[in-house]
C-alpha cells in the first residue's frame, strides 16, 4: 500500500451512509499493511462515552480526543504515525486555513490522512472545510443513506427536531437520511 503514502482519503455524504464505517475499514487495512495509524476524534462529539469513534453498526475505533487541529499537529511531530484517521473532520475546532495548513503539512511529510465528516448541514448547506478537502483529495467517497421516505440515495441529514443550531449532536432520535426530493417536498 506504499502507493497510498501522503496521500488524503475523502469519505464524506449524510448521517447513516457509511463514512466511519469506511474511515475503519481503511485504518484497518493500513494497520494489516505494517503502518503504524493513529485516530482521532474531536471532543465535540460526545454521543458516546469515551474516546472511541463508534460506528452506527457499533464497531469501535480507538482514537484519541483533540480539541483543535494543533493538538493532531503537535501528536504527529513526537511520533512516528504514517496514517492519521480522523472523524467527523467538521467538527475539528480551527480556522479552515489552519486545518488546511496542518493536514497539507502532514501530507508532505509523506502521512496518509483519512478524513470522514459530513458534507452538508440539515439545511443542505456544505461544511466549509469538507468543501475545501474535497478538491484537495486524491481519493474522493461520496456515500448515501437509504432515504427513509422512498429508498433511495439519501441526499441530507434531515433533523426532525425543532432545533436550528448548525451542530446538534445526535442520531436517529434527531436525524434521518432523506433523499433531495423528499427534503423539498418536506420543507414546502
Amino acid at each position: 500500500m506504499h502507493q497510498y503514502k501522503g496521500r488524503l482519503i475523502v469519505h464524506t455524504g449524510s448521517m447513516f451512509s457509511g463514512k466511519t464505517s469506511s474511515l475503519e475499514k481503511d485504518l484497518k487495512r493500513f494497520q494489516i499493511a505494517g503502518y503504524h495509524t493513529v485516530a482521532f476524534k474531536p471532543s465535540i462529539d460526545t454521543r458516546y462515552e469515551g474516546e472511541d469513534i463508534v460506528t452506527h453498526d457499533n464497531t469501535y475505533i480507538s482514537a484519541i480526543l483533540v480539541e483543535h487541529v494543533k493538538d493532531i499537529k503537535k501528536f504527529c511531530e513526537d511520533s512516528t504515525v504514517a496514517v492519521v484517521g480522523i472523524d467527523e473532520v467538521q467538527f475539528l475546532e480551527g480556522s479552515i486555513s489552519e486545518i488546511l495548513e496542518v493536514l497539507c503539512d502532514l501530507l508532505d511529510r509523506g502521512i496518509t490522512v483519512i478524513v470522514a465528516g459530513l458534507d452538508m448541514d440539515f439545511t443542505g448547506k456544505p461544511f466549509e472545510i469538507v468543501k475545501e478537502l474535497m478538491p484537495l483529495s486524491d481519493y474522493l467517497n461520496k456515500h448515501h443513506a437509504v432515504c427513509t421516505k422512498c429508498g433511495s440515495d439519501a441526499w441530507v441529514s434531515h433533523r426532525k427536531t425543532e432545533d436550528t443550531q448548525r451542530v446538534v449532536l445526535g442520531a436517529n432520535e434527531e436525524y434521518e437520511p432523506l433523499c433531495r426530493a423528499c427534503y423539498r417536498n418536506l420543507k414546502k
